[in-house]
């Protein structure tokens, strides 16, 4: 099978002075699904970067179809049939989905004028084509993440791409969304596309791709068929030792209960139920997961959870303090500490330093300022000491954080969230998109966490993760608590399916402690 993609001894390095890849070379075959993995750092997406013609290094050569191509900038990529789908959404967050879709190739009513008709006819059409529905009139910022990645995805097709770059296509999709995406990658190979496919779920990996190329410490370590590699020898290649995927002990002797949801509801502004009478308690040494498709009342949850928004009845208290109505800093100054499920929206302020980010919720306390004045040189100690306990690549402290991988980016809110000291930590999607490396840094984290008294909940679309860390495990399903598992040592995600699509339901399942 011929090569549609070769990469030779391509070096590319930042001006900061961070080697991002060095020697990197490797073959694609046509009409193929090849992966590409590695720790966060490792230098996929520059790589990617690098073929898409955004960036461009200063060594090496990229061929495309067997011709040497430079191309000026992702524009020139597009037209010579090279579309990608970027692991940060780069979608117009106030236009609509079929704005989206058409922008830049916009159909036009006379000379000067969008027809808005023949857009969102196009749109609709594309979707149905890939089984991918979206809602082409609504706006992008009023989407869940996963509908927003189906629109990137659903861009870059819309431009007959001949070759399709995904980077982390996965990390914000459900389980269901994730099927659908790799029925349409299975039907695009069989219609002669070629698909690059970044990823750290090796599980995907293995039933997606064709051939794996795995990266490390900037270089290429192998490209082998993935039939000869297993998952954990996939693991080894990236991280170069054995990983701990197994699940943790459980804790010896939970305390008191720190967190207490009784018969929390929310209404939308129009006026759907989000939540409907949930109840659950959090005790310190224990972790209590919660399951489901995600757009079941999760996000809402934790919004309310954390003083971003009211419910429209119940109550919430910490230690026995109702926290309804205080802001996210009074609740904060409780001790808890929120990791968000969007690390760009909610997590940090990607132009803002690693310094600037670390401090963001505690600039104000003695330790970081006096008088008005902040303390750079306590802040930048205490920053490089984040930095190397939490394992962030970065050149500086002060570098911006959203130049650093979306792994690393992650390990920032990671770092900051649990090193607040808190007593209860709300972990919402803590692994999304990190390596497999990164991943068990931060549940070996929450495991000492947990061990060292503090109460956590968590909240992931990922089962292996809820199923690994969890105590006890809560299902939503439809904003409704369907099961309460009090026991998970033996529990698999066959258990837990059917509470969390609704085919199951245990009456009046709640996630209280019962003395």
């Amino acid at each position: 099978m011929e090569n549609i993609l070769q990469v030779k001894n391509i070096t590319m390095v930042y001006p900061t002075g961070v080697i991002a890849n060095k020697d990197v070379s490797m073959d694609v075959k046509r009409n193929s699904i090849h992966a590409i993995v590695g720790e966060n750092g490792a230098g996929k997406s520059t790589l990617m970067n690098v073929i898409f013609g955004k960036i461009h290094p200063q060594d090496g050569d990229v061929f495309y179809k067997g011709e040497k191509v430079n191309f000026r900038n992702p524009n020139y990529a597009i037209k010579a049939g090279i579309g990608m789908v970027h692991q940060h959404l780069m979608l117009a967050p106030d236009l609509t989905v079929a704005e989206n879709m058409i922008l830049g190739i916009e159909p036009k009513k006379g000379k000067i004028f969008l027809d808005t008709v023949n857009a969102l006819e196009t749109t609709d059409a594309v979707s149905k084509k890939y089984g991918m529905d979206v809602p082409v009139n609504k706006k992008i910022k009023d989407l869940p993440i996963g509908v927003r990645q189906r629109v990137e995805i659903l861009k870059a097709l819309f431009r007959n791409a001949e070759l399709l770059i995904l980077d982390e296509p996965t990390s914000v999709l459900t389980p269901q969304e994730t099927e659908v995406l790799f029925e349409t990658l299975f039907k695009l190979k069989e219609n002669g596309k070629t698909i690059l496919f970044i990823s750290h779920k090796l599980s995907e990996v293995k039933k997606l791709a064709d051939s794996v190329t795995v990266m490390r410490d900037t270089r290429v370590i192998t490209t082998k068929d993935a039939a000869e590699l297993t998952e954990e020898a996939i693991a080894h290649l990236m991280v170069g030792r054995d990983i701990n995927s197994g699940r943790i002990a459980e804790p010896e002797n939970p305390g008191k209960v720190r967190l207490s949801v009784n018969n929390l509801s929310y209404i939308d502004y129009e006026n759907v139920q989000i939540l409907k009478d949930i109840n659950f308690d959090v005790r310190a040494g224990e972790i209590l997961g919660i399951a489901g498709v995600e757009g079941n009342g999760q996000s809402e949850l934790v919004n309310i959870l954390t003083g971003l928004m009211r419910p429209t009845d119940g109550a919430v208290s910490v230690d026995g303090k109702n926290i309804i109505g205080m802001t996210p800093r009074q609740i904060r100054e409780l001790r808890i500490s929120h990791i968000p499920e969007d690390r760009m929206e909610n997590g940090v302020a990607d132009i803002a330093s690693l310094e600037e980010n670390f401090i963001v919720d505690r600039y104000y306390k003695s330790e970081f300022s006096k008088k008005g004045r902040l303390n750079w040189k306590y802040i930048k100690d205490y920053s490089v000491d984040l930095i190397k306990r939490f394992n962030i690549l970065t050149q500086s402290s002060k570098t911006p954080t959203g130049a650093l991988s979306g792994g690393n980016i992650q390990k920032v809110v990671v770092a900051r969230e649990l090193s607040s000291d808190p007593e209860l930590i709300i972990a919402a999607q803590p692994t999304r998109g990190v390596d497999i490396g990164s991943e068990e840094l931060i549940h070996d984290l929450l495991k000492k966490a947990r061990d060292e008294g503090k109460a956590i909940f968590l909240i992931s679309a990922d089962l292996d993760e809820i199923i690994k860390l969890s105590t006890r495990i809560i299902v939503i399903y439809d904003g409704h608590i369907t099961k309460h598992f009090t026991d998970c040592r033996d529990i698999r995600g066959m258990d837990l399916g059917p509470y969390m699509l609704g085919v199951k339901k245990e009456e009046g399942a709640s996630g209280k402690i019962h003395s």
